[in-house]
């Protein structure tokens, strides 16, 4: 068979079998990557597994593409990584074709309207515990403000706000670190 063609449907077929998170799929992996295709040793299962938890995003994905990419250089690692997330694309699909006509039905209309409300308060309630261990003085709460107005009167990035507060805390910290210091002297 092609390699290329075995790596995603070797992929696929574990893509299937992820659910649980990473370590259950472990047992998967031996038995399809080490131990039917000698794709991989235990060992260099194991280094991917633990780089793979390291680095951002899925286990699985990041396993896939790192077993693809030895075989076979970025076309294996592309190929191998469609392959482990396209059951999950299809599964997905499926249910939410099914959910778009189920959604229809009046009483799963208002369970979902609780359903919001609910993960409202939660949120919420994340943002006054978050607030209240993170909002320590008057500095915080200045940039905590500024990102607050620059988010939604301006819609500035979700991005640009994370690299513009942690650069002003950074500076104001080190400002006010050197004048706390100058002021000893």
């Amino acid at each position: 068979m092609n390699i290329y063609l075995d790596l995603f449907l070797t992929f696929a077929r574990i893509g299937v079998c992820t659910f649980g998170g990473g370590i259950a799929m472990l047992p998967i992996l031996q038995r399809e990557v080490v131990d039917k295709k000698g794709w991989a040793t235990g060992e260099e299962l194991t280094d991917y597994y633990a780089i793979g938890q390291c680095t951002p995003g899925i286990i699985a994905v990041n396993l896939a593409t790192f077993i693809g990419h030895k075989l076979k250089g970025a076309l294996g690692g592309i190929l191998a990584t469609i392959g482990v997330v396209f059951p999950s694309v299809v599964i997905i699909t499926l249910i939410a074709a099914f959910l778009r006509s189920f959604a229809e039905i009046p009483a799963v209309q208002h369970a979902l309207t609780g359903i919001n409300a609910c993960v409202l308060a939660l949120i919420a309630f994340s943002v006054h515990k978050l607030a209240k261990s993170t909002l320590k003085d008057i500095w915080c709460w200045l940039i905590f403000a500024v990102v607050l107005v620059c988010s939604f009167v301006f819609g500035l990035s979700p991005v640009t706000l994370v690299v513009a507060a942690g650069l002003s805390g950074w500076l104001i910290r080190r400002l006010t670190k050197g004048r706390k210091a100058g002021d000893r002297a």
